[in-house]
């Protein structure tokens, strides 16, 4: 069986042809970013613009209405099913709706086309969500985390924690979130996640203030980082051991800009 009869019978296996759903007119491939866009122009322009207009509603939809965004998705795919963007976008939707099974299977899928290992932590979550942690962990090893870009490094270590939380490995659960970017003096795009996280594992640990400790940075992280308006920004946070509340408010001296972080920063920590 040839690449092409393989990824078509897959595409069979799991999306029976239905209606495609509506499209507001307003909406247009332009609006997907340059990258997935230029994914798209091995197609017709006139596939091209369709599969792209489902694509952008999928991303306009996934947070309010995940059933909704998957049917776009399930659109693109069958229009361009040997796209690693639209695979990719299939099973992030997967994932949205609780289709564990399905977002594996079509993670799978994106990384054999387009070989890259940047949606490992979701494949890992994909693991455990089918009741597979051992495999999880298994799957978070087999790969160098330092060639994965920093956000995902730590998108992974949550997963795995998780992993490790599943199978009542709790004190390994904790380890797996100690790694160079659970910085309490710094707040970066993943960092609210990151220390929420840590915050769980600690409460499971019954270290509850630790656990507090963290989950209120996680707190000032998070509402720091959306009064900023770029993502790759960092935000000076003073530790709560050490300043009043008064001075951690928002917009006090203790949130200050930092600088960037980038790659080659965190691995030379490592």
């Amino acid at each position: 069986m040839t690449e092409e009869q393989r990824m078509q019978r897959e595409l069979r296996a799991v999306r029976p042809r239905h209606d495609d759903p509506e499209l507001p007119e307003d909406v247009t491939a332009k609006d997907l970013d340059r990258v997935a866009r230029n994914e798209l122009k091995t197609l017709t322009k006139d596939n091209a613009e369709a599969v792209g207009r489902h694509m952008a509603m999928a991303a306009r939809l996934i947070d309010e209405d995940p059933a909704l965004a998957h049917r776009h998705a399930m659109s693109a795919a069958r229009r361009a099913g040997r796209i690693a963007v639209v695979r990719e976008t299939l099973a992030i939707t997967a994932y949205a709706t609780g289709d564990f099974a399905l977002a594996l299977r079509e993670l799978r899928t994106y990384r054999r086309i387009s070989g890259s290992n940047d949606q490992l932590a979701l494949m890992v979550d994909s693991e455990r969500g089918v009741g597979r942690p051992d495999r999880a962990l298994e799957l978070g090893r087999s790969v160098d985390r330092a060639t994965l870009p920093v956000p995902e490094q730590v998108s992974v270590a949550i997963a795995m924690s998780g992993a490790r939380l599943d199978l009542g490995q709790t004190e390994s659960a904790l380890s797996e979130l100690e790694i160079p970017q659970l910085d309490a003096s710094r707040a970066y795009s993943y960092s609210p996640e990151l220390f929420a996280a840590y915050a769980e594992v600690l409460g499971e640990l019954g270290r509850v203030e630790d656990a507090q400790r963290w989950s209120e940075l996680a707190a000032r992280a998070d509402a720091a980082l959306g009064a900023s308006e770029a993502d790759d920004e960092t935000m000076e946070i003073i530790d709560l051991d050490e300043t009043d509340e008064q001075d951690t408010e928002i917009g006090s001296p203790g949130f200050e800009r930092g600088v960037e972080e980038t790659d080659d920063d965190v691995r030379s920590e490592d």
